[in-house]
């Protein structure tokens, strides 16, 4: 027997159901007050034929009225286009003028008989060069020749045979002072009479002091003071252990030679001697010294080496335009000469080197007067004053003392 429906559920569809009619309707009763409303006047106007003739303005289209079944099953209708959006143009202010960079220092003739100074080597030597110029920029009486080779070194002749280089401009005689700085390409093999030696091996060792000797004489026997910069501390260990030794080698080479060897390590190194990026500019300011490759200078500490390298000049050149004095050797005339001067004979007598002046000694430091004074005389023999000896010493003799014993002249 089936259930009838109860009567209570019935009234409650049935309500909700005129509730959704109504709904449905109600806007379109609301639409239609506000076109009345909104509805433009008409302008009328009779004819000569009697007629009436009614003008109204033409309306923007409606849209249509969306029903609760356009809600739930969606509207065919298409989007109405948005209007564009004009975007207010954006009006930027305009920045100050930068203040004009002051002007450039006019560049000074350099002399007819300017001091000529040639600066050989790798990539170091170009930026010391590039300092050297900025340092005599105002100087009319010196022009700096910057004479470096990238990627060169004193092991590699195929690349760049320095040796023959320097040799071509002394013939042509293009400048009147040299400075060699080079080294950091020269921890490589060496081929020599169709062997290969690894670096700093003793071969190696023996024939890159032959080079570095063989230019300095050449330089010297032709009348033109060399300055020989050598290595300041690199960042790597392995290389920095390396550029040590060919720096020694380069010290004791150019020495033999007859060239001055400008030590700058302590300058660009900390305290210990190690490494260090920065360091005070030549106005006392902790700016940076090297590069980020930890080998080369950048431009403040090349301007430091540069005034560093003036000082040296100023032995040959006194800014009249020619060089001042000519190579000095501080061992002619002495012993050690023959030690020192090809072929060399190491550090023993080294009180030679001390007596020639050409080494000076730190560690035999005189002893102090306070010192002598109160030396221990507990291991020296106890021997005592006895004053018979003043007393029996003759007249004349140093320790008679005014007391001395008079000798009878007549022997009685």
């Amino acid at each position: 027997m089936q259930k009838k429906p109860n009567r209570f559920v019935l009234w409650i569809i049935g309500l909700v159901v005129a509730a959704l009619v109504l709904t449905d309707m109600l806007p379109m009763f609301v639409q239609a007050r506000e076109a009345v409303i909104a509805a433009p006047p008409a302008i009328t106007q009779q004819a000569e034929d009697g007629r009436v003739l009614v003008a109204q303005f033409d309306q923007a289209p409606r849209r249509k009225r969306r029903t609760l079944m356009d809600l739930l099953f969606g509207d065919d209708e298409p989007q109405q286009e948005q209007a564009p959006v004009i975007e207010k143009p954006v009006v930027k202010k305009q920045k100050k003028a930068a203040a004009p960079p002051p002007p450039a220092k006019p560049a000074i003739e350099k002399a007819a008989g300017a001091t000529r100074l040639a600066v050989f080597g790798d990539s170091m030597a170009t930026d010391v060069g590039k300092a050297l110029e900025r340092f005599y920029s105002e100087d009319p009486n010196i022009v700096v020749l910057t004479q470096g080779v990238g990627s060169s070194s004193f092991v590699r002749p195929d690349f760049y045979d320095w040796p023959k280089a320097i040799g071509e401009q002394i013939a042509a005689n293009s400048f009147d002072i040299a400075v060699i700085l080079i080294g950091i390409n020269d921890r490589q093999k060496m081929r020599l009479n169709g062997e290969s030696y690894a670096s700093l091996s003793p071969e190696w060792t023996t024939e890159y002091a032959a080079r570095v000797s063989g230019v300095v004489k050449a330089l010297r026997a032709a009348g033109k003071p060399t300055i020989w910069i050598g290595l300041p501390p690199m960042e790597a260990p392995k290389f920095a252990k390396a550029m040590i030794q060919v720096n020694e080698i380069q010290r004791l080479a150019a020495f033999s030679g007859g060239a001055e060897f400008l030590d700058i390590y302590e300058r660009f190194a900390t305290e210990d001697g190690a490494y260090t990026a920065r360091g005070p500019d030549l106005n006392g300011n902790q700016v940076r010294m090297r590069k980020d490759d930890g080998i080369h200078f950048s431009a403040a500490g090349a301007d430091k080496l540069a005034f560093y390298l003036s000082q040296s000049l100023k032995n040959y050149y006194r800014g009249g335009g020619t060089v001042g004095i000519e190579v000095a050797d501080p061992l002619l005339g002495t012993d050690a000469q023959l030690m020192m001067r090809p072929p060399y004979q190491g550090l023993g007598q080294m009180k030679l080197l001390e007596v020639a002046g050409a080494v000076i000694s730190l560690s035999n430091a005189p002893k102090r007067a306070a010192d002598l004074v109160t030396a221990d005389m507990a291991d020296a023999a106890p021997v005592g004053f006895d004053l018979t000896q003043m007393i029996e010493a003759p007249v004349g003799r140093v320790d008679a003392f005014g007391v001395g014993k008079v000798e009878n002249p007549t022997g009685k």
